[in-house]
């Protein structure tokens, strides 16, 4: 769009050089308009944007210049084209040469005669929306042609200009009558180009004008072209900005608010009022449960101006219960102006907001309890996530975060009153196997295999220094479990010998005891440095010379995995009458496999073959009993 030619210009050098010339880029509009349509914008609906930010910067230079001048911005569309009129600072014809036709020069950027000339004080230029010099070039990606008239409000004696371009990267600037255009401000009117009328149908203008625009300081109306009366786009105050008769008015409003932005009702409403931080706006908390890793897309406006629907970047990753909706002045756009720059600023504003939701977690938990109750029942994972990086939040929450316990679910403050000595499993599995057996031999288990609970757990000293947190292991269960009679134990003794020495190639140890419920024949138990020494045992099988050497160095002297053979289990006692070890040996291998499947644990090859060889040892069992049966001879 640049129409430039070469100058010779002696460029400076080094005494003795010859002087080299001087030449100007030559930028193809076209390939210009396709690299914004198809990698800087994400979509051609951001012209609707560009042409209201023009117009709003127009009108804030005309009142740097003129504090009493007159606001009209009036957008209207009828097919095949857009036009927007605005009562702001108006150009010459010299700078609409300079500024609607120089890529890249913005007239909001400081330095520039012309811009300073155009814009105002430098001191202005925080009032502006734009920061990039792209201008009208934007509208090129829906438009063919683009028509400005234009009168300055700074040289009221100058002509009215008509600037003309195509997107074939031509344009022409003309002087009109001074009827033309009485009064000072802009008219730009976009001709669409084929394959866009879609972006430029009057229902598809006003949604987004009304979508990037509604909170602009400056008053906006639309005209669809159907002679009724224009219709408001802005829509100021904000909500979270306006006053309401009592606050349950307010969170109804509220409510209707999120309804209609995000499509949801909120569970409550977090306002986000940080002066410091340049930000003013709302976080509403969703009414049901979503993904921690999920990245909720908010809602960003700069300056009025919608930025973007989609920050991801704009609170800590544990507030993913909540979408945000705010106003700001202090944070940076990426070039495109779809998006927050993630850079300090931003880093200090998401810190800010994060403190203000957490500041909300705490003034329900001192004063509505209910309120926090209905919260916690459907974002607890949430709430968790914070915690672990807050002991003091984490002390605030005991009351009221659940967990899964051998007693039931319930918090940790109450746990924490039945049990001084907690342990817990590290997988949902291993408490379920174990959570019964617990429960009726007085043991405190709490389940830490839900996301974020066993950080939780390990901070809980710190918190309550009373109590004593312990991983479960092995040994800790089979000691709370009633010993049997030594008597008993060495009656016994033969077949607890067979049992041990059928499950030595599974690494694991057999174990008598008496414990409750009756119905649980045996109970597999093992611990973390059980399931490594396994995994080394596994490692070393399978590694060649060198690697078995070093994992041999290896070998663990920790507790290994147990069965726990329960002596008030009926099926129990009269396998241990049983005077064939053979058999007896098959039904030890059979109660090994069906406590590791009670168990969900994985099965190594190793535990499959046993399942598998017990299995058929009893099938052959049983019909070689009843051949005898049927053959006496």
């Amino acid at each position: 769009m640049t129409s430039t030619s070469p100058s010779p210009t002696p460029s400076p050098s080094s005494p003795g050089a010859e002087s080299a010339e001087v030449n100007s880029f030559q930028v193809d509009l076209r390939g210009l308009v396709d690299l914004l349509s198809h990698h800087l914008y994400s979509s051609p609906r951001v012209y609707v944007r560009e042409l209201l930010q023009n117009a709003v910067d127009a009108i804030t230079a005309r009142h740097a210049h003129e504090p009493g001048a007159p606001v009209r911005i009036r957008l209207s569309a009828s097919a095949g084209g857009v036009t927007i009129e605005d009562s702001g600072i108006g150009l010459t014809a010299e700078e609409a040469h300079s500024l609607l036709a120089t890529i890249g020069r913005s007239s909001k950027r400081g330095g520039d005669d012309t811009a300073d000339t155009v814009r105002g004080l430098e001191t202005t230029r925080q009032e502006f929306l734009g920061q990039f010099g792209i201008g009208l070039l934007a509208c090129f990606v829906v438009a063919r042609q683009i028509r400005v008239v234009t009168r300055s409000a700074r040289r009221p004696d100058a002509a009215p200009v008509e600037w003309l371009a195509t997107d074939d990267g031509s344009y022409t600037v003309r002087e009109l009558p001074h009827e033309a255009r009485p009064e000072p401000g802009t008219t730009v009117h976009l001709q669409a180009r084929p394959g866009a009328e879609e972006w430029t149908a009057p229902a598809k203008v006003e949604q987004l004008a009304r979508d990037y625009g509604s909170l602009l300081p400056h008053e906006i109306t639309f005209d669809d072209g159907t002679g009724g009366e224009p219709r408001p786009i802005t829509d100021r105050p904000a909500v979270w900005d306006r006053a309401f008769p009592t606050p349950a008015a307010r969170r109804v409003a509220l409510a209707g608010h999120c309804a209609a932005l995000f499509g949801f009702t909120p569970l409550d409403s977090i306002d986000l009022d940080l002066p410091v931080a340049g930000v003013r706006g709302v976080a509403y908390v969703l009414p049901e449960p979503t993904s921690p890793a999920h990245r909720s897309g908010h809602r960003v406006h700069l300056k009025g101006m919608l930025l973007t629907d989609q920050a991801d970047n704009l609170l800590p990753d544990w507030a993913f219960f909540v979408r945000v909706v705010l106003d700001t002045d202090t944070l940076r756009p990426t070039a495109s102006r779809e998006n927050l720059y993630d850079d300090e600023t931003l880093a200090a504003v998401r810190e800010a907001l994060g403190s203000r939701v957490r500041s909300w977690l705490a003034e329900l938990a001192a004063s509505e309890p209910e309120r926090l109750a209905a919260f916690l029942g459907v974002h607890h994972l949430g709430v968790k996530s914070l915690a672990r990086h807050d002991a003091e939040l984490l002390g605030l929450m005991l009351p009221w975060l659940p967990f899964e316990t051998s007693d039931g679910a319930m918090s940790l403050e109450e746990f924490a009153a039945a049990h001084s000595d907690i342990h817990f499993t590290r997988t949902v599995e291993e408490f379920r196997q174990i959570a019964p057996i617990a429960a009726a031999h007085g043991l405190g288990v709490i389940n830490a295999g839900y996301t974020y609970d066993a950080d939780l757990l390990a901070l809980l000293p710190a918190v309550r220094p009373e109590l004593k947190v312990t991983e479960l292991d092995a040994g800790a269960v089979t000691e709370r479990l009633d010993p049997v009679p030594t008597g008993v134990e060495l009656a016994l003794a033969s077949f607890l010998a067979t049992a041990r020495t059928r499950l030595e190639p599974q690494s694991c140890d057999v174990v008598l005891r008496a414990f409750q419920p009756v119905s649980v024949p045996a109970l597999y138990l093992d611990d973390r440095q059980a399931r490594q020494e396994r995994d080394r045992t596994a490692a070393l099988e399978s590694a060649d010379s060198l690697w078995s050497g070093i994992l041999g160095s290896l070998r663990g002297t920790g507790p290994r995995a147990r069965l726990v053979l329960n002596h008030n289990n009926p099926l129990i006692r009269r396998i241990a009458d049983l005077p064939d070890p053979a058999l007896a040996g098959t039904a030890i291998e059979s109660l090994y496999g069906q406590a590791l499947l009670m168990s969900q644990r994985p099965l190594r090859p190793a535990d499959t073959t046993l399942l598998n060889r017990a299995f058929l040892g009893l099938l052959e069992w049983a019909t070689h009993s009843v051949d005898i049966q049927e053959d006496p001879k």
